[in-house]
């Protein structure tokens, strides 16, 4: 696992990153949730998708948004933090720009993080989501992009935070399934190791 800081928009921006032991099969960038209710990328959740997709043989990247933990800048209210993405993104993607062909990106992300990443892909172009409980009310959040191959929704239906009735009214008339797991509130207590199964099992990278 490396440790190092990324140049941002808003200055350095503090990012973990891990590789996997075999020939990696693509980038996985992971947000994490709300920066002004305690959201790091040490959360838990987060903790569980960067160890999911890093099973999934893809490099895993985890990172602080703008002024959460040592990364530099202040909160912007979802704006500024799908440039974070950006950054990051385009940075990894530089450094393992040696690899024959270029790698496949995954943006994935939780509750705030997630719709972010809903932001984030319409300009990076990813061939797969993984969205956990994504916030629809804090960051203004559109459709899924048309080219995107395939996404992953995963909601608990005890959520009050991100009820699911929310997450069913964005995801209906886009045609996207959702993965219920029953019993889960917002942050998956008692749940993350099926939440984990839940992402090991999506293979279409």
């Amino acid at each position: 696992m490396q440790k190092f800081f990324i140049d941002g928009p808003a200055g350095r921006i503090e990012t973990v990153l891990a590789e996997p032991d075999t020939h990696p099969k693509g980038i996985a960038i992971i947000a994490h949730p709300h920066p002004l209710h305690g959201g790091t990328m040490d959360n838990k959740v987060v903790y569980t998708l960067f160890n999911s997709v890093l099973a999934l043989e893809l490099i895993a990247v985890k990172f602080n948004f703008r002024g959460v933990g040592k990364s530099e800048g202040a909160f912007d209210d979802g704006i500024g933090e799908v440039d974070d993405v950006i950054a990051v993104t385009y940075t990894i993607q530089n450094q393992f720009s040696g690899h024959a062909g270029e790698l496949p990106l995954l943006l994935a992300g939780f509750s705030f993080g997630g719709g972010v990443q809903i932001q984030a892909a319409e300009r990076l172009n990813p061939k797969s989501l993984i969205l956990v409980a994504p916030s629809l009310k804090n960051v203004s959040v559109s459709n899924i992009p048309g080219d995107i191959e395939h996404t992953l929704i995963i909601q608990g239906n005890q959520d009050d935070i991100t009820p699911l009735n929310a997450i069913l009214d964005w995801a209906t008339p886009q045609s996207l399934p959702i993965v219920i797991i029953p019993g889960a509130e917002h942050f998956f207590h008692g749940k993350l190791n099926v939440l984990k199964r839940v992402i090991q099992s999506f293979h279409q990278i």
